[in-house]
């Protein structure tokens, strides 16, 4: 996400220097390589005191964990955003920085299953949501600047509250995947007993299944910074399975065409436009 943001804003000229935070010594000069900053180094130090925009892109809990490490190295007026996919404990984090600087908690709603710097793609947010989850501290330029920076690398940008944001995406972006591993899981039971079953998987299993092989740490800290609202989707979705399962049972036709075709249109209306 971080690397793609890099390519975006270097590609469309969009600021005067884009600088990379990076874990390893390999990866600030692959970064420097292969286009996503102008400079990168493994030193917060080297990094953030002269930036005027900081964007956190690493799991939601180093997020957290790094907000408050490096408090001391934000100049006075730099805004601070990040790329979470859970908001209501980054802007937690946020609430407890600074004075002196200006935290908007924003989220692309976009990414791949790869991670790394190979992976990044400057046209990665076109088209797509970019929500902007400001707290109660700041400033309108702060979330405008946010709102602009969205705008200039493609996305559509959003206000939502925190904690709206984290029982939406529990829907739509967190209960997927958590689908996604129980159907792998499911299919893997039945292997045990018969492996022709990834002979015979074909593309409604690849297409179902894709986003269980999403990087395991991030989706580990989204799965556990938001698992309050995705216990409850997934108790919802459970029961839809029952009442599937039970209607199944009954042989039940009419019923069955009925959930079948109340999903379908629903499916449709959202990307068969």
């Amino acid at each position: 996400m971080g690397g793609s943001l890099g390519l975006a804003l270097k590609q469309r000229q969009l600021c005067r220097q884009v600088v990379g935070l990076v874990r390893r010594n390999e990866a600030a000069r692959e970064a420097e390589a292969v286009g996503v900053a102008d400079f990168a180094t493994t030193d917060p130090a080297q990094a953030l005191p002269d930036a005027d925009l900081i964007v956190f892109s690493t799991p939601v809990r180093t997020i957290v964990q790094q907000l408050g490490e490096w408090a001391s190295l934000y100049k006075s007026g730099a805004v601070i955003t990040d790329m979470g996919s859970t908001k209501q404990a980054i802007a937690q984090a946020m609430s407890a920085l600074p004075p002196g600087v200006h935290p908007v908690g924003s989220h692309p709603m976009c990414g791949k299953e790869q991670a790394g710097l190979e992976a990044a793609e400057a046209a990665l947010y076109q088209g797509a949501p970019w929500i902007v989850t400001p707290l109660e501290r700041t400033p309108p330029g702060a979330t405008r600047l946010i709102f602009d920076l969205a705008e200039a690398v493609g996305a559509k940008p959003r206000l939502l509250a925190a904690d709206r944001h984290d029982k939406l995406v529990a829907a739509i972006s967190h209960l997927p995947h958590a689908l996604a591993t129980a159907l792998v899981l499911a299919a893997q039971q039945v292997a045990e007993d018969d492996p022709a079953v990834w002979e015979v998987a074909a593309s409604g299993f690849r297409d179902t299944s894709r986003v269980a092989a999403s990087d395991v740490t991030m989706m580990l800290d989204i799965l556990l910074t938001n698992r309050a609202a995705v216990g409850q989707m997934v108790a919802l979705a459970q029961s839809q399975l029952a009442h599937l399962a039970t209607v199944l049972a009954a042989g039940d036709e009419a019923a069955l065409r009925k959930l079948l075709e109340q999903a379908s249109r629903q499916r449709k209306a959202l990307y068969n436009k």
